[in-house]
């Protein structure tokens, strides 16, 4: 099994110094690098220039987290209303259905 190779944060900025200089075929034959991985280096700083390449590929997880949390609470208040629109509902018909027992 092939060992991933770890890039520090330094390493990624240098790269992204070097890309203002150099083309990204340049740089992929200089470093071993697959081209994607530069345009996925590219793509974080340019959304998150402050806190890109820090961690250990756990960037976005709490943003992760709070997408998915975000996610379950508007799942549950819709289940939520549903449930309270059956409980009014079979509320109606119980109640139609005491007032067809008193009146037989």
């Amino acid at each position: 099994m092939a060992h991933r190779r770890v890039f520090t944060r330094e390493f990624k900025l240098d790269v992204m110094r070097q890309l203002e200089h150099k083309d990204k075929a340049q740089l992929c034959r200089e470093h071993n690098l697959q081209p994607q991985l530069i345009n996925r280096w590219e793509r974080e700083q340019r959304d998150y220039p402050k806190i890109a390449f820090k961690g250990k590929g756990n960037l976005y997880k709490l943003e992760a987290q709070l997408a998915e949390s975000q996610r379950l609470i508007g799942e549950l208040y819709a289940t939520n209303a549903l449930l309270k629109k059956n409980i009014i509902s079979l509320q109606e018909k119980q109640e139609e259905e005491k007032m067809l027992r008193c009146t037989q």
